[in-house]
């Protein structure tokens, strides 16, 4: 058996079924994956994302750490209860992980990574932090639920403590605000509006009953894919690792040139490359004959490879099959993708392919 999340026992009286994510025993889905999605672009449905690893880092030092340990930069953040996402990169400029990083007051942050490379965030942000003021601390005391959707944020204020109320319904999007243990944020993973709530483990359970109650649909890992691959969002371990950099995945907006100076790990590498200028196109693929598209899929063009799907499957907000690929540079708009030893044609569009609900690519 995986770790449990404090909503273990909730997903179990659901009917859930459960899953190895990550080293946790974690929610698929609860009947229909496909329901699932649906219900987060018309309404709103809840994931339970405690598996992933909140972290906090304090201390004077704190700043100037993070604006070398970042690809981002964190002083970015000028006031607290602003988000930014970023990229952990090692020297090569691999993405070690993608995260979100809060400001939550002068020398506190908050970041949340992912829960199949926790330990080793932990390891190496404890590794750059030698010499530095700050004091890096996991915090397994805390659950995380994600309410995703155009009715997401209506649903939950009332469930929250009196004082985040109007605060959260008053939220600018990448803003959070935090009350004791309570933190509320206008975040997500699914390309719809909504808030990813931190709270004591002990309260979750609570919280995702009232949620239930009002009417927001529990759902699983296999819609929480559907809707990120649908919005364009890259999954890491598919579209990114240690192997690849941001530049090479569609990332390149996380970075922090400016100012020069900063010299951020892994800073270096991504100027050579940059300067090379032979990075790959990263890019959204429809395709327009049968199938499914699958990661590790190759991407032909005039009969020759020129790339390979990263992240791939069946859009239920379009009906088609989409993917993510990374590609020769000026490859499309017309290809092919081979399918059990077939080429099956494709059109090389720019993602996301759904926003709010809404499909942002054409499908003729």
């Amino acid at each position: 058996m995986g770790r449990q999340t404090p909503l273990f026992a909730e997903h179990q009286a659901l009917g859930a079924r459960m899953v190895p994510f990550g080293g946790w025993d974690m929610p698929l889905h609860y009947g229909s994956q496909l329901a699932e999605h649906l219900a987060v672009r018309a309404s709103a449905g809840m994931f339970d994302v405690s598996h992933m690893q909140t972290v906090d880092l304090d201390g004077p030092g704190a700043l100037p750490f993070l604006r070398r340990l970042l690809a981002n930069d964190a002083a970015r953040l000028k006031a607290p209860g602003k988000a930014l996402y970023t990229c952990l990169l090692n020297p090569q400029g691999g993405v070690i992980d993608d995260l979100i990083l809060y400001h939550l007051g002068p020398g506190r942050y908050r970041t949340v990574v992912n829960a199949a490379t926790a330990e080793k965030d932990l390891a190496w942000m404890r590794e750059q932090a030698v010499g530095a003021e700050v004091e890096i601390k996991p915090r397994r005391d805390l659950a995380m639920i994600a309410v995703q959707g155009p009715q997401a944020r209506e649903k939950t204020a009332p469930l929250l403590p009196e004082p985040l109320r109007e605060r959260a319904l008053a939220l600018a999007p990448f803003s959070a605000a935090e009350h004791g243990d309570w933190l509320v944020a206008r975040t997500g993973y699914t390309g719809e509006d909504g808030f990813e709530v931190l709270c004591p483990a002990g309260e979750a359970p609570g919280l995702w009953r009232g949620l239930l109650a009002a009417g927001v649909r529990p759902c699983g890992l296999g819609a929480r894919d559907t809707l990120r691959l649908e919005a364009g969002m890259n999954l890491y371990g598919q579209d990114m690792d240690e192997t690849t950099s941001p530049l090479a995945a569609g990332l390149g907006w996380t970075i922090a040139w400016e100012p020069a100076e900063r010299d951020f790990i892994g800073r270096a590498a991504l100027e050579a490359q940059r300067e090379a200028g032979d990075l790959p196109d990263f890019v959204g693929l429809l395709l327009l004959g049968p199938g499914v598209l699958r990661a590790h899929q190759r991407v032909l063009a005039d009969g020759r490879g020129v790339g390979e799907v990263t992240s791939g499957g069946f859009a239920p907000s379009l009906g088609r099959s989409i993917a993510l690929a990374r590609v020769a540079p000026g490859t499309g708009p017309e290809c092919a993708v081979e399918i059990r030893g077939r080429p099956v044609p494709a059109r090389v569009v720019k993602p996301p392919f759904v926003r709010k609900g809404a499909a942002l690519i054409p499908l003729d």
